[in-house]
């Protein structure tokens, strides 16, 4: 009786170690709520006011933002989770699916409204599970996101410094190298309760590799995150904003929500210094509600002028939020 009573909780244990590489739909993640989590993680106490809580059904995916027990003495505070083995559905794309690459741009806001190229992104992305636009929370609601694949000038921690003065929770789109190379950043990111988001371990074009290879890209820079951080996010920028059709459906099929931006202007190239006024004006003329705004933190322009631009916004009305508190889709 005992053989057996093992045999079923090893199989029982496989099970969940093997959901989250199933294809579901993503899991629900409004503010402060509880999402589905296996009992070998909990969702981080300083993103989502909630405790650990039991996986209903072993296929769907586990919760969007897990963290391993405290542990004090780990750069992030939480001691290390087990690794994930992703298998992406339909590896073979026989349901023809476009590898098109589409580039992801559009048109600036205007008058506090959003390019009606958003719009249309968003229509498209809704099936996907992927975020350029918040169109169901209420309110003037804003996300700051930047995209980090290096280093320059101190920059990202004198960011940090403003975004804590501040109050306001930003998600930081991070390559496998780029966290390797400054674990006491991301540690840092990870202790003021911002979100290190997944943006692949290479920074391949998604379209112009195997759904196959998205998936090692994506799990490769996950399982680094939970050995070295005890921590993992579900929300996955694609590099230079490439995608296609099935690599939306890869990316969701992980069940990783797919987040691109609204609002964004040319400051990743370090050459070109305009100054804080340049950045502000180009942001603040760009807002509109539910923009997902994306800044590099590689520019010295957007470092000065980061507290004004979170200080005018407030002054018109706006809210900053955590990518943790926008409603999945279902």
């Amino acid at each position: 009786m005992k053989r057996i009573t093992a045999l079923l909780l090893s199989a029982a244990m496989i099970l969940t170690l093997t959901a989250c590489g199933k294809k579901g739909t993503l899991p629900e993640n409004t503010s402060g709520s509880q999402i589905g989590s296996s009992t070998a993680e909990r969702q981080s106490p300083q993103i989502i006011q909630s405790t650990q809580v039991q996986q209903k059904d072993s296929e769907k995916p586990s919760a969007m933002i897990v963290t391993g027990e405290p542990q004090a003495q780990s750069l992030s505070g939480f001691a290390p989770l087990e690794p994930v083995s992703y298998t992406v559905s339909d590896p073979g794309n026989t349901r023809g699916l476009s590898v098109k690459k589409v580039s992801h741009s559009h048109g600036p806001a205007s008058d506090g409204k959003p390019h009606h190229t958003v719009v249309t992104f968003q229509d498209t992305f809704d099936q996907y599970g992927a975020l350029t636009l918040d169109r169901v929370s209420e309110g003037k609601v804003l996300y700051l996101t930047f995209d980090c694949g290096y280093e320059y000038e101190n920059l990202t921690s004198k960011i940090l410094d403003v975004l804590k003065e501040k109050q306001v929770k930003a998600a930081f789109f991070c390559t496998l190298d780029h966290i390797k190379r400054e674990e006491n950043l991301i540690a840092r990111m990870i202790r003021e309760g911002h979100i290190v988001g997944n943006h692949s371990a290479t920074h391949p074009s998604f379209p112009s590799i195997s759904r196959e290879k998205m998936a090692q890209e994506i799990e490769k820079t996950e399982n680094y995150l939970r050995e070295h951080f005890g921590y993992a996010a579900r929300y996955f920028r694609f590099p230079a904003g490439e995608y296609s059709e099935s690599a939306l459906d890869a990316v969701q099929s992980l069940g990783y929500m797919s987040v691109f931006w609204s609002v964004a202007y040319d400051d990743w190239n370090v050459d070109k210094v305009r100054g804080k006024d340049y950045a502000i004006e180009k942001v603040m003329s760009r807002l509109h509600d539910g923009a997902i705004i994306l800044l590099h933190s590689v520019s010295r322009d957007n470092a000065a002028a980061l507290g004004e631009i979170i200080d005018k916004a407030r002054a018109e009305g706006y809210e900053f939020r955590s990518l943790s508190e926008y409603p999945a889709v279902k």
